[in-house]
């Protein structure tokens, strides 16, 4: 086992390693990074994290294909949809992600829109303990306040009911931190990056492990806890950009 020292050296250089716009090719983060009006990068990036899940060749292609069918101006589609655009998502999935969930998300992030500036305000609304988790867990409250399937509700995760909710923890990531790498668009401002947890997936939490940082077995709220803990005490301030080390460690270096 390396010093905490050592390790925090390690982490450092591997960050330096993947965050940078060489990154932005092989991930779903180049979907938001596709526009420039702030309602446009929240929705794309909204509706590209909570679809990457599998094969990532494959999210990313269901991302596109998801921003073609909105005419790629996505705050202009959920707020001026009818049902005939609505229609053209009848064929859409990604997984277990259908056509269904696609119309609801649409429906959903319209009512929000209508009654909030922007989505940053609704996450912003619910920080606590220095962490976006209980945030999270309101959004999703607010998120389906209009009619829906239960089976839609299991696309965004409750870290209060014991989740990783890793999607978007990924998703706050990138509307949050802003550094000058390039990766992470940062155009939220009210919302700090020492609240951020980890997006914890079999990648990031199998390198965690092999390091020492994280000992829970199963990738849950609780080891969540336990990392975020662990990558607060080697910066406190933005403990979630060691998430591009333990993620570039475990897919690019099969550590």
């Amino acid at each position: 086992m390396m010093t905490t020292e050592a390790l925090k050296s390690f982490l450092d250089e591997k960050v330096l390693l993947y965050n940078n716009k060489n990154f932005i090719d092989s991930d779903p983060v180049q979907i938001p990074h596709l526009y420039s009006q702030k309602e446009d990068i929240e929705i794309a990036g909204f509706l590209a994290a909570t679809i990457s899940w599998g094969n990532r060749k494959m999210i990313i292609s269901n991302s596109h294909k998801l921003m073609q069918i909105m005419g790629n101006s996505p705050y202009d589609f959920v707020m001026n949809h009818n049902e005939i655009h609505l229609e053209k998502l009848s064929n859409f999935v990604h997984r277990t992600f259908n056509a269904t969930d696609a119309i609801t998300f649409i429906k959903a992030l319209q009512n929000i829109y209508s009654n909030n500036p922007d989505l940053e305000s609704v996450f912003a609304k619910h920080i606590e303990n220095n962490s976006t988790q209980k945030s999270i867990s309101e959004f999703k409250k607010t998120f389906f306040e209009i009619p829906h399937l239960p089976r839609t509700q299991k696309h965004i995760s409750d870290p209060l009911n014991g989740s990783a909710a890793k999607r978007i923890n990924m998703f706050l990531r990138w509307m949050v931190r802003n550094d000058a790498n390039g990766v992470d668009l940062g155009i939220w401002k009210t919302i700090p990056t020492a609240t951020l947890s980890c997006p914890l997936d079999v990648h990031s939490g199998n390198v965690a492990r092999k390091l020492g940082l994280l000992k829970r077995k199963q990738n849950d709220g609780k080891a969540l806890s336990e990392l975020d803990t662990a990558l607060r005490e080697m910066d406190a301030n933005d403990p979630v950009k060691y998430d591009f080390a333990l993620f570039g460690l475990g897919v690019f270096e099969k550590f």
